[in-house]
């Protein structure tokens, strides 16, 4: 028995060590790079402006990761609006159920992410290699 016991504890060590149990200081959403932290705080309906956005990603479970306009607390496809008597910048409204709104309020920048990079930039390049095509074809075509 005593020789089992040491090993019984280190198997123990080993896959608890693993477990990797990750807590959110608040719930928030990211929409165009900034992190809002969302509140208690309800948003009436005649304040509710133009949508702007919506929750396309949910963070890494394991390490906390996220990029683009992700939450932890909302599902993909919850919608963000504009609060009409305040700055985007300032707070957003998130539609926390059918036609019920909450405030979320600017906490700070998100982290870079690379794929941020690619989000961003992927549209912009697909843009320029369309027209530099077009460019060489009407040449091509003056040429004849």
């Amino acid at each position: 028995m005593k020789k089992i016991l040491p090993i019984i504890c280190v198997f123990c060590f080993i896959t608890t060590s693993f477990v990797q149990a990750l807590s959110w200081a608040f719930p928030f959403v990211v929409w165009k790079g900034n992190v809002y932290e969302v509140t208690d705080e309800v948003v009436h309906k005649e304040e509710i402006g133009k949508q702007i956005g919506e929750v396309k990603r949910m963070p890494n479970e394991m390490t906390g990761n996220y990029f683009g306009d992700a939450s932890n607390a909302f599902s993909k496809g919850t919608k963000y609006f504009e609060i009409k008597a305040i700055s985007s910048k300032e707070a957003i409204a998130v539609e926390a159920e059918e036609a019920e709104w909450v405030k979320a309020v600017f906490a700070h920048k998100a982290p870079f992410h690379w794929m941020d990079l690619i989000t961003t930039l992927l549209p912009t390049i697909t843009l320029i290699v369309i027209i530099i095509f077009i460019i060489l074809r009407l040449r091509k075509g003056k040429r004849v």
